[in-house]
C-alpha cells in the first residue's frame, strides 16, 4: 500500500512530464501503439470509474441545488469558446470553411473525460467535474449540430445513438457505479480502493495520450506553412479556453476547488471523441485541427496545473502577511 501511495505522489510530480514524453513516445512508435486505440474507451472508463469513487450522489445533488458554477462551466464551453474560435478562425483563415469548422469543432465537443482525473490530482471540486461531464455529454448529440448549423451554415448528420452509447459508457456508466459503491459503503470502498487505483488512473492517461500521438502521427508526416498556422492557431485557441476559465471563475470569487473544476472542465475537451467525428463525417481538412489539438490538451493541463497551484500559494502568502 505504501509503495502505490509513494507512486502516486511521484506521478502527480512528474504529470507535466508525463503527458508531453507520452505524445512524443506515441508519434514515433505510432506503428506499433496505433493498433491499440480501440482500447481507449476501455482505459477512459477505468479512469472515470477511480475517479468516482470520491464523490457520491449526496454530492451531485449539492451541484444540481446550487448550479452557479454548471452554469458558468456550460457558458464557457458553448457560448464563449465556439465564438471565441470562430472569431479567430475568421480572422487567420478566412475563405478556408473547412478549417474554421474545424476549429468550431474543437470547441464544441464536450468537456474531457481526463478532466476528471486532473482535478483528482489538484483536489478540486469532484462533484462538480463529475456533474459537468454527465450533463455536457448527454446533451453533446444535440449541442454539437446544432452550433456547428449556426456557425457554418449547414447541418451535420451524425449517429447520435452511437455517440451516445460511447460516451454512456465512457463517462456515466462507470461514474454512476463508483459513485452508487461510495454510498452504499458509506466511504468505506473510497478510502480502500480510491487510494490503490489513483496511480493506476496517472498511468493510464499516459496510454491515453501515447495512444492518441500514434493515432495523430499520419497527419503531422508532411509539415507545411498552412500546418504549422493551424497548430499555432489551435494552441492559442486552447490556451485560451484553460485561461479564459480560470480567469473568469477567479473574478466570481470562486473557492479554490471550484476554480479548479472550472478551469480544467472548461479548458479541456473530448478531443478523441472530436477527431472520430471529424473523420468520419467531414473532409480531411475539418478534422486537421482537431487531430492536431491532442497534442496540446495534456501539455496545458498540466502547465495550468501549476499555474493554479501557484495563484493560491501567492493568496495564501498574502493574506499570512496581512494577519
Amino acid at each position: 500500500m505504501q509503495l502505490l501511495v509513494s507512486l502516486n505522489k511521484f506521478l502527480e510530480k512528474h504529470m507535466p512530464l508525463i503527458t508531453p514524453i507520452g505524445v512524443i513516445i506515441g508519434v514515433l512508435f505510432a506503428g506499433n501503439l496505433e493498433g491499440f486505440a480501440f482500447l481507449i474507451p476501455w482505459i477512459f472508463a477505468f479512469i472515470t470509474f477511480s475517479g468516482s469513487l470520491s464523490s457520491n450522489f449526496s454530492s451531485l445533488q449539492r451541484v444540481v441545488a446550487h448550479p452557479f458554477p454548471l452554469l458558468i462551466a456550460m457558458f464557457i464551453l458553448h457560448i464563449i469558446m465556439p465564438l471565441w474560435a470562430w472569431s479567430i478562425g475568421f480572422i487567420t483563415f478566412h475563405g478556408d470553411i473547412y478549417t474554421m469548422t474545424g476549429l468550431i469543432l474543437g470547441m464544441i465537443i464536450p468537456t474531457g473525460i481526463t478532466s476528471f482525473l486532473w482535478v483528482t490530482i489538484y483536489r478540486g471540486n469532484i462533484a462538480l467535474t463529475l456533474s459537468i461531464i454527465l450533463i455536457d455529454t448527454l446533451l453533446s448529440p444535440f449541442i454539437v449540430p446544432l452550433t456547428l448549423s449556426l456557425f457554418v451554415g449547414e447541418r451535420v448528420e451524425m449517429d447520435i445513438i452511437h455517440i451516445m452509447k460511447g460516451l454512456l459508457g465512457m463517462v456515466v456508466v462507470p461514474s454512476l457505479i463508483g459513485m452508487l459503491l461510495n454510498q452504499l459503503t458509506k466511504g468505506k470502498v473510497r478510502d480502500v480502493w480510491s487510494p490503490r487505483l489513483s496511480p493506476f488512473s496517472k498511468l493510464c492517461l499516459g496510454i491515453v495520450v501515447m495512444i492518441n500521438g500514434a493515432v495523430v502521427a499520419p497527419y503531422l508526416r508532411n509539415i507545411d506553412v498552412k500546418l504549422v498556422g493551424i497548430a499555432v492557431t489551435v494552441f492559442i485557441i486552447a490556451f485560451t479556453g484553460y485561461l479564459f476559465s480560470f480567469l473568469l471563475s477567479t473574478l466570481l470569487k470562486r473557492d479554490k476547488e471550484t476554480v479548479i473544476a472550472l478551469t480544467f472542465s472548461g479548458g479541456m475537451r473530448n478531443i478523441s471523441a472530436g477527431a472520430v467525428l471529424a473523420v468520419s463525417y467531414f473532409p480531411a481538412a475539418v478534422a486537421v485541427p482537431v487531430v492536431i489539438g491532442m497534442l496540446f490538451q495534456q501539455i496545458l493541463a498540466s502547465l495550468f496545473g501549476v499555474v493554479i497551484d501557484r495563484y493560491f500559494q501567492y493568496k495564501e502568502v498574502k493574506k499570512a502577511k496581512v494577519a
